[in-house]
């Protein structure tokens, strides 16, 4: 039995159930339905399982096994399912999206995909996250920007840029097609937001390899950024390299890319005050003061969120204009756009 955690007042309710399909065999229980646990506005979607790429620090492909598409009418049978119960957002995810559909088609699907998403009523935002920089086409790019269910977001997990690291990584691009690539998909998309994922302190790094990071991650200002110091995971060919990074080193690189990243984002931010956007509202602040929502711009629990004094009760789960007018930290305030 799953329960969510907007379900907890029927807990009772639910545990009765099943004593009673013990009790009955007429009271049945679908196990195949899609249980919702991220509440009522928003749902994953999974297209895909294991992961084929062999990242040298990555247990994935051993834990998961090699990388399994989903077939595409399954998919978009569970995507009918979510459209039915309500859901507003969908996201899309895997190990790799930009792989879906290679093993099982013969070549990517991601975009088709897509498309065929943008035709089930329902959905007011598509988004796919964890997009490697060498699945992203000019197809795909023209998708984005021309569907308007989908969120003018990529997520880009480069983990580097040193191409030294990032062969002994064992990635699949390299610094020129990374940047030529970001520079494509703000050409195409002027409103785009990018996020990406770091690891520092790979086995090896140099102090000169770190600097050549920071000044690409100083130089691009990506919109949303992570980092992650590289640890050990049993099994995998980096955990035998020679040259480990001493813990307080990898700390140390990672707290100054964060607190650059800091800045970067707060000069981000700082453009969108005076402007109005639509925002899904999810839920209350603590003190019931400001309704809590989010943008296109941000993924949730993963980015910010933007607060907006609560004047009027508006149901959660509605999409209000909102125009922003400060900013605090990674977050926004803003105030409903009165018609």
């Amino acid at each position: 039995m799953f329960i969510a955690i907007n379900e907890y007042d029927e807990i009772w309710e639910k545990i009765n159930g099943l004593i009673k399909l013990e009790k009955d065999s007429s009271y049945t229980l679908d196990f195949n339905e899609r249980i919702i646990t991220t509440g009522k506005s928003y749902a994953y979607l999974k297209i895909a399982e294991g992961c084929s790429n062999n990242c040298t620090y990555c247990a994935i492909p051993y834990i998961q096994g090699k990388y399994v598409s989903r077939k595409m009418e399954d998919i978009l049978e569970e995507a009918k399912i979510l459209a039915d119960k309500g859901i507003k957002e969908l996201i899309i995810i895997a190990q790799d999206t930009g792989r879906y559909g290679e093993d099982l088609y013969g070549k990517p699907k991601l975009t088709e995909l897509l498309n065929e998403l943008c035709k089930i009523n329902g959905f007011k935002w598509i988004r796919f996250l964890y997009t490697y920089p060498e699945t992203i086409t000019d197809e795909l790019i023209e998708t984005v920007k021309t569907q308007d269910k989908i969120c003018k977001y990529f997520d880009i997990p480069i983990q580097h840029i040193s191409n030294k690291v990032l062969k002994r990584m064992n990635r699949k691009s390299d610094k020129e097609s990374i940047e030529k690539t970001i520079e494509k998909i703000r050409q195409k998309i002027p409103n785009v937001i990018l996020r990406t994922t770091l690891i520092v302190g790979f086995p090896g790094e140099t102090k000169e390899q770190f600097e050549e990071l920071y000044e690409f991650v100083e130089k691009t200002k990506f919109d949303k950024l992570g980092v992650f110091m590289y640890s050990k995971e049993d099994g995998t060919p980096a955990s035998k390299l020679p040259d480990q990074v001493h813990y307080m080193t990898k700390k140390s690189r990672r707290d100054k890319i964060m607190n650059l990243q800091k800045e970067i984002s707060k000069e981000n931010l700082e453009k969108n005050i005076g402007k109005t956007y639509e925002v899904l509202l999810e839920s209350t602040s603590f003190d019931s003061k400001y309704y809590v929502g989010r943008t296109y711009m941000d993924v949730p629990e993963e980015d910010g969120v933007i607060f907006i004094k609560k004047t009027k009760e508006i149901e959660i789960g509605s999409f209000v204009k909102c125009k922003v007018t400060d900013i605090r930290d990674y977050d926004m305030i803003g105030e409903i756009i009165v018609k």
